[in-house]
């Protein structure tokens, strides 16, 4: 039985699910007995049950459902423990805390917790070493060649729970077979995936040996797509102007209509509950540095149209005399207040503005400096294409990928820009919402 990425997550979401229910039932067996079972269950699901829902969220914004990160080593188990220490700390306050809940569980809350870390740890270590599910495996027959092939060969080496087994690696210049060594090397090797370049499509005697396979039940996937499955972006050079007119990256009306709606209630919203934040933040950074509050700064928008965008001002006053240029990691022209506010995102919150202004949205790539865009349009091929859809606070790019400081850097966070505009939809922004609220409590910039 052939199992996917999308069967494998969801095999570990239930898994986990058992084991929050399990532990609760063997907690509250042991304490109460079987006579007392039942009332003891009645009036423990409902406010537990809503604790769980939490539970897994804070999975999800930690990454134990990314398949590429589940492997049985230190950072795993370390990050599995880190989770459920904050979820521990999370549902001792929902019980303390927020009122009618019926009850105050603290010796059941503390077993439950004991009892749920061995049983997730055994969970989760038998998944990772099952994770492959070797009978499912897609066999791969790879025809790219090039850096980012053996890229990938390595990576899928060492993350076989992504379901992929490279079998067979026609490097360049190697010969391609003809039709019947082909046949000879798809029984051979019980290949169900051939990994083909983007341009071998459109090659007439290749597409023919390919499509003779259909019936034998071998899908054919151009690399551009292989890679993007694996690695969640766009591979830059191995894709070309026809890609693009394929996808049509930019028209998606319906969904931009209803995505300015929700931002307009959100952002509304977030302005109003967030005030008092907003106007104790402007306060200390006036009175730690001299300057303004806020700091504007022009950055370039959907259509490459000029806005002002807004922050709270991070940098010491005139930090930019010599000019436009990049932010460093550990730049000296950060105040002390600054880097605070740079580690929690909250020097962001004005943006909510911009939002408001229908001139930056919650999700999408994060809009650059005008000068910069002038410079990266020549030297990075397609950049321009990131301006189909409007900028945005945070993006794929931004949690995915480390602070930008250079063209090269500029470059790799289009592979993700690019993917983001390929795959756009409600689902991915709320992801990218939820990894960014991750960013607030582990900065990786």
């Amino acid at each position: 039985m052939k199992f996917t990425s999308r069967a494998k997550i969801g095999i570990l979401f239930v898994g986990d699910v058992a084991a929050l229910y399990v532990s609760l039932f063997l907690v509250l067996a042991f304490r109460y007995g079987t006579q007392a079972f039942s009332s003891a269950l009645s009036a423990h699901l409902v406010p537990f049950s809503a604790a769980f829902v939490l539970w897994l969220l804070v999975f999800y914004i930690a990454g134990l459902y990314d398949l590429r990160r589940l492997r049985n080593n230190i950072d795993f188990v370390k990050t599995l423990l880190l989770t459920l220490f904050v979820n521990a700390l999370l549902t001792v306050l929902v019980f303390y805390v927020v009122p009618n809940l019926g009850i105050a569980p603290k010796t059941n809350l503390f077993a439950f917790i004991l009892v749920f870390v061995i049983c997730e740890l055994w969970w989760r270590r038998f998944f990772n070493l099952r994770a492959t599910f070797r009978e499912g495996l897609n066999r791969v027959l790879m025809f790219a060649s090039g850096p980012l092939a053996e890229e990938t060969i390595r990576f899928i080496k060492t993350v076989p729970q992504m379901g992929y087994e490279i079998t067979a690696w026609f490097e360049k210049g190697k010969k391609h077979p003809n039709a019947q060594t082909l046949d000879a090397l798809v029984g051979r090797y019980q290949v169900n995936l051939i990994v083909i370049p983007y341009h071998m499509r459109h090659e007439e005697e290749m597409s023919k040996m390919f499509y003779a396979l259909l019936s034998s039940g071998v899908a054919v996937m151009d690399f551009p797509t292989f890679y993007e499955s694996v690695f969640r972006k766009i591979p830059l050079s191995e894709i070309n102007e026809a890609w693009f007119l394929e996808h049509q990256l930019g028209g998606r009306r319906f969904f931009d209509d209803l995505k300015r709606g929700i931002e307009l209630f959100a952002a509304a919203l977030l302005s109003i509950t967030l005030l008092p934040l907003l106007l104790l933040v402007a306060i200390l950074v006036r009175m730690t540095s001299q300057g303004p509050a806020i700091y504007t700064q022009v950055r370039a928008g959907r259509g490459g149209r000029s806005f002002t965008l807004y922050k709270f001002r991070t940098m010491v006053k005139n930090s930019e005399t010599n000019g436009a240029q990049w932010a460093e990691r550990n730049d000296t022209r950060i105040t002390p207040v600054g880097r605070l506010l740079r580690h929690t995102h909250i020097d962001e919150l004005p943006q909510l503005w911009n939002i408001l202004r229908g001139e930056l949205s919650f999700v999408g790539p994060r809009p650059e400096r005008p000068e910069f865009v002038t410079l990266l349009e020549v030297r990075i091929p397609y950049y321009r294409v990131r301006h189909l859809v409007k900028p945005g606070v945070t993006g794929w790019a931004q949690v995915n990928f480390r602070y930008g400081a250079s063209e090269e850097d500029a470059e790799e966070k289009l592979t993700y820009d690019l993917y983001y505009l390929k795959n756009r939809s409600l689902i991915l922004d709320i992801a990218i919402v939820l990894k960014t609220i991750k960013s607030f409590f582990v900065n990786h910039t």
